[in-house]
């Protein structure tokens, strides 16, 4: 296994994203209901990266990137926003300021880049 990553979608991972992370070789926690419960996963256990979707419920993915950003054990967490709009990310971005978005097809080059300490 690659490390683990906590990869957080609002309802069902209909195109499998999580199947791409493992058939990567990562390790994936996947979360889709509650950021409250992602929040405690990661905290209680920090993954080698978080991963949150943009494309829906993009405040609750903010509200969840601002508590990670302001709690001093998440904070240098790698955060990674994927998909959703320029807008969304804009805003995420602002929540999370050293997290980084991208398209879902760089993220696989983005945690690679992680794995190698880049």
């Amino acid at each position: 296994m690659k490390g683990r990553v906590v990869l957080v979608l609002w309802g069902e991972d209909v195109d499998c994203r999580a199947c791409a992370l493992r058939d990567a070789g990562w390790f994936v926690e996947v979360e889709n209901e509650d950021g409250g419960r992602a929040f405690r996963i990661i905290r209680n256990e920090p993954p080698d990266a978080i991963v949150i979707d943009l494309s829906r419920r993009a405040a609750h993915s903010r509200e969840l990137a601002r508590a990670l950003w302001e709690t001093a054990a998440t904070r240098r967490l790698p955060l990674i926003f994927v998909g959703g709009s320029t807008e969304a990310a804009e805003k995420a971005l602002a929540a999370a300021p050293e997290a980084q978005w991208v398209p879902w097809e760089e993220l696989l080059t983005v945690l690679a880049a992680l794995e190698k300490g880049e």
